[in-house]
């Protein structure tokens, strides 16, 4: 088989190649080069086959070990190799030295240390040999060899190549006929060689949709669940973990696979991969670490659902979740990770993963789990109450991201759910708060009473992180549900002492602590200057979600939250302080919060109503600093990230294995953050999780709603400066100097109001501007009139002049062409009244002629019955004498055919009485009998 290496010196190309990656001053390498030539030369010239396959078997071992012999190999040998497996398949030896020189050559070869090479010789001879679709032709051939070596071989040629060239060998594949089928069949082959087909299936599936297809018509579920149970199921080895990632492969955003699987197969199958068996705490290798997770990655693509739809909408997800419920997946899961606190970190945060997967929009299943109890009598606990202690009290980060993600899937959509968990929520008392901790038995702590405890506990760093935590779990309960932001506004943290003591509401307390997280108080306050601040960084950012989450569409938490003016002095102040890149979005969240004081803001009072919070943002912050920081936290990598992110887990792989196992080996929380300093990450991870999809939509739709009411707010007067003439005029009974003094104080409160909204407008210019020619300025896309200009009042005015103006003119030009309308409804009327005149106007006239026609058939008949009245009674005669006979001939014929039934029955009687006289009866005595039956029945019936 020739190359279309086209007419240029190979050998040439060889050393050149060889000098460049390895040195041109390395003789080494040119001997190389020329040892490979010239076995080459021996191989396709040479006349005996022993020196043929000596020949082979050198370059072999040169090519193993040499990157320039293969650089030069791979510019000169595979023509003379790829000939040899095609023309010498009756010489086996060859053909098994022929395959693994070319394995050889596509394996890469470890470096010298200090040796920079720029040519990497695996990766150029697989690029050379994929170029060449008849090639992988002819190596999908020999898998069909009867020769183990051969296709042992051929397969591992076939992996090398797919690791640097798989988007091409995949084509190649595709094009070849019952290439994939041959390469299924390997999967019934012998052990060696099923582990080797497996390994590349898992190469070939991954992100190819049509081979995806082709192995599943092929029987790869049935293939892969067969290999997994002789394997030993999760306690299996390697082969166990490629399998499942074959199978993740086939099931990865492909909705077909899905269903296939779930109504061939089942999956039960699949729940039976992350059964444990209780008793069992030492049982958990590495392997089945990295097992249970591949596993769990099945579970989890089964319940991710489709990407491009909604998740209660995804027809096959609800299906594959009703049937996970009915084989008792909850059950398992639970087991991984809440009960079995041995297995590792990955695997527990794995699983309530997919407890939250399994309960997002499926009532049936968010029911069972908050039904749920776990635990052994006496000690049993609501599994909510485990998965809230765990989430509380976890020193793992990622761990504490999933108990998290569990409680958002059961809060979403769930109304009912919400309402049950925030009524939970009570007082606690006196003596739980002076021991410190609440009461331990699990039968008797609800789920606020652990909440409420996390929240009010702030005595020192610990208890803080454990306050931010449970206001994250809140902020799910509150999300979207008034109900439940009204019920928790007017919840007392403690049962007062006595009725003198003024009770504390969780609004002013969550505010408290949002001011004790400042990561700067921190850093003066321990001696790790650099962990503390990493631990401390997120706090915040939760608090702030809270009050965003809680003040969202609530009035009533928006007039409790500004009861206190220190509250929105201090959310000024987060603003302002923006010091480093993390604090971007704490300030961005603050701008939030004062966002949603403007729009969801009903008070009336002076010192709560909105028209309070524009004039504290215009003169603290400015309404361009202000919506710069806003669209400075929208324009983050992180906030972007969020809006996109995928609901898919990450691929399991041989490559990323080992790294997820090493990750779940670190269980100390400050060991966890050292981690985390090596990552390219900015923030933190629990940052990251409260960035979701639906969060950053509230805030992309909130900023406009904004915009709009301040412009609202500046363009019309407040209520309170309206005048009332009746309110003017002197009381009865009131003296001339008490009316002059109220009219003096009115006078005076006026003067005020009107120097206060001068005072706005002023700072409004000149808010507009400092912005002139900014594209992110405040009234972007509301008002054009009022860009940049140092007249901003006059520009205004003009604007309102166009604007009314213009809104005339369309109301004249809508009442034309309502006048317009009109005129053509009456001419469309007169139209139909005219026609339908003309059709009255015919129907008349023919009913007319119609009568005249009837009068004069009528007058003739009148005439004919005068002129022959004469001959009228001899007709009627005959016509009597007619009927008289018609009835005659029906009573004769009716008559005879009495008579013919009358003569059967007496032949029937006859008969019947020779036959009784044959018998010996006396057939007279029966007749009389009969008469005298005959006259009894008759005289009885006389009498009834």
């Amino acid at each position: 088989m020739a190359f279309k290496i086209g007419p240029i010196n190979l050998n040439a190309i060889a050393q050149g190649v060889g000098g460049l990656a390895f040195g041109s001053g390395d003789h080494g390498s040119e001997d190389d080069d020329s040892g490979v030539e010239r076995l080459l030369d021996r191989i396709s010239n040479g006349v005996l086959a022993d020196d043929r396959r000596a020949a082979v078997a050198e370059l072999q071992a040169v090519v193993a070990e040499s990157g320039s012999a293969q650089l030069a190999f791979g510019a000169m040998g595979f023509p003379v190799l790829m000939s040899v497996l095609k023309e010498e398949q009756d010489d086996v030896e060859m053909v098994r030295g022929a395959l693994e020189t070319l394995v050889n050559a596509l394996t890469p070869i470890e470096s010298t240390p200090g040796v920079y090479n720029e040519v990497q010789p695996a990766s150029l001879n697989s690029e050379l040999l994929s170029r060449e679709a008849e090639s992988i032709s002819l190596l999908l051939s020999l898998l069909t060899e009867d020769d183990f070596y051969m296709r042992y071989y051929t397969l591992q040629l076939l992996t090398a190549l797919i690791s640097n060239c798989r988007t091409r060998l995949q084509e190649a594949i595709l094009a070849t006929p019952r290439g994939l089928t041959r390469l299924m069949d390997m999967l019934m082959d012998r052990e060696v060689i099923r582990n080797e087909a497996l390994l590349l299936l898992t190469f070939l599936t991954r992100d190819a949709e049509e081979i995806q297809k082709i192995v599943v018509f092929e029987g790869a579920f049935e293939k892969i669940f067969n290999i997994i149970k002789e394997e030993g199921g999760s306690e299996g080895g390697i082969v166990v973990q490629d399998c499942l990632e074959l199978l993740n492969n086939l099931l990865r955003n492909n909705p077909t696979n899905q269903i296939l699987l779930r109504e061939t197969i089942g999956l039960q199958s699949v729940v039976s991969l992350i059964k444990l068996r209780k008793g069992i705490a030492d049982g958990f290798t590495q392997q089945k670490t990295v097992n249970l997770l591949g596993a769990l990655e099945t579970v989890a693509l089964l319940l991710a659902g489709s990407s491009d739809v909604e998740p209660t909408k995804d027809a096959n997800r609800i299906a594959n979740q009703t049937v996970f419920s009915q084989n008792k997946l909850l059950d398992h899961l639970l087991m991984l990770s809440v009960e079995s606190r041995w297995a590792a970190i990955v695997v527990r945060c794995a699983a309530l993963r997919c407890i939250g997967d399994l309960i997002l929009g499926h009532a049936q299943n968010r029911d069972a789990l908050g039904s749920r109890l776990l635990g052994d009598d006496p000690d049993v606990e609501p599994a909510l109450n485990s998965i809230l202690r765990i989430f509380l009290r976890t020193s793992s980060l990622q761990e504490c991201i999933a108990a998290e993600f569990v409680f958002k899937c059961f809060c979403e959509g769930n109304p009912d759910g919400q309402m049950m968990l925030a009524s939970t929520i009570t007082p606690l008392p006196q003596s739980s708060l002076r021991g410190g901790k609440i009461m331990e038995d699990a039968n008797r702590v609800s789920f606020g009473s652990i909440l409420v405890q996390a929240l009010i506990s702030s005595e020192g760093q610990n208890d803080l992180e454990a306050s931010c935590r449970a206001a994250s779990i809140l902020s799910h309960i509150l999300k979207d549900n008034v109900q439940c932001k009204e019920r928790v506004l007017r919840i007392q943290l403690e049962v007062p002492v006595s009725a003198l003591s003024t009770p504390e509401l969780l609004m002013p307390r969550i505010v408290k602590y949002l001011a004790v997280a400042s990561p700067n108080l921190h850093k003066q306050e321990t001696h790790d200057h650099t962990i503390s601040n990493k631990k401390s960084m997120w706090l915040q950012p939760v608090l702030l979600r809270l009050l965003v989450t809680w003040l969202a569409d609530c009035p009533d938490a928006v007039n409790c939250f500004l009861e206190s003016p220190a509250h929105l002095t201090y959310m000024i102040e987060l603003v302002l302080s923006r010091s480093s890149a993390e604090s971007v979005h704490v300030a961005g969240l603050a701008a939030v919060l004062l966002g949603e004081c403007i729009v969801f803001n009903k008070a009336t009072k002076d010192n709560r109503d909105a028209f309070m919070v524009v004039d504290a943002i215009s003169q603290r912050i400015g309404l361009t600093a202000y919506f710069h920081i806003w669209e400075e936290m929208q324009n983050s990598p992180l906030f972007i990230s969020a809006a996109s992110a995928s609901r898919l887990p990450k691929p399991l792989t041989r490559s990323t294995a080992a790294e997820a196992v090493g990750v779940s080996d670190v269980q100390d929380g400050e060991e966890q953050f050292e981690t985390d300093k090596s990552s390219t990450s900015p923030v933190d991870p629990l940052l990251t999780s409260f960035y979701d999809a639906a969060f950053v939509n509230f805030i992309r739709h909130l900023e406009p709603l904004v915009r709009e009411k301040i412009v609202e707010l500046f363009s019309r007067p407040k209520s309170k400066v309206t005048i009332i003439p009746a309110s003017l005029e002197q009381k009865s009974g009131e003296s001339d100097s008490e009316y002059i003094i109220r009219l003096k104080s009115f006078m005076e409160k006026q003067c005020h109001e009107m120097q206060e909204l001068l005072g706005r407008n002023a700072a409004l210019a000149d808010d507009l501007a400092k912005t002139k020619g900014d594209s992110n300025s405040f009234i972007k896309g509301h008002n054009s009139a009022m860009q940049g200009t140092a007249n901003g009042i006059t520009s205004r005015l003009e604007a309102d002049n166009l604007r009314q103006e213009l809104q005339e003119t369309r109301n004249r030009i809508e009442t034309l062409k309502a006048e317009k309308r009109n005129c053509e409804d009456e001419i469309s009327t007169y139209k139909q009244l005219a026609g339908k005149y003309e059709v009255d106007l015919k129907s008349l006239s023919d009913a007319y002629n119609s009568l005249e026609q009837t009068n004069y058939h009528l007058e003739l008949e009148v005439k004919r019955a005068r002129g022959g009245n004469e001959s009228i009674l001899p007709d009627l005669e005959a016509v009597r004498e007619e009927g008289r006979q018609e009835a005659q001939k029906e009573s004769e014929a009716e008559l005879n055919d009495l008579l013919v039934c009358l003569g059967q029955e007496q032949s029937k009687v006859e008969k019947l009485c020779s036959r009784l006289t044959e018998l010996g009866e006396d057939v007279d005595a029966l007749l009389e009998n009969i008469g005298d039956e005959g006259e009894v029945q008759g005289e009885d019936e006389e009498e009834d």
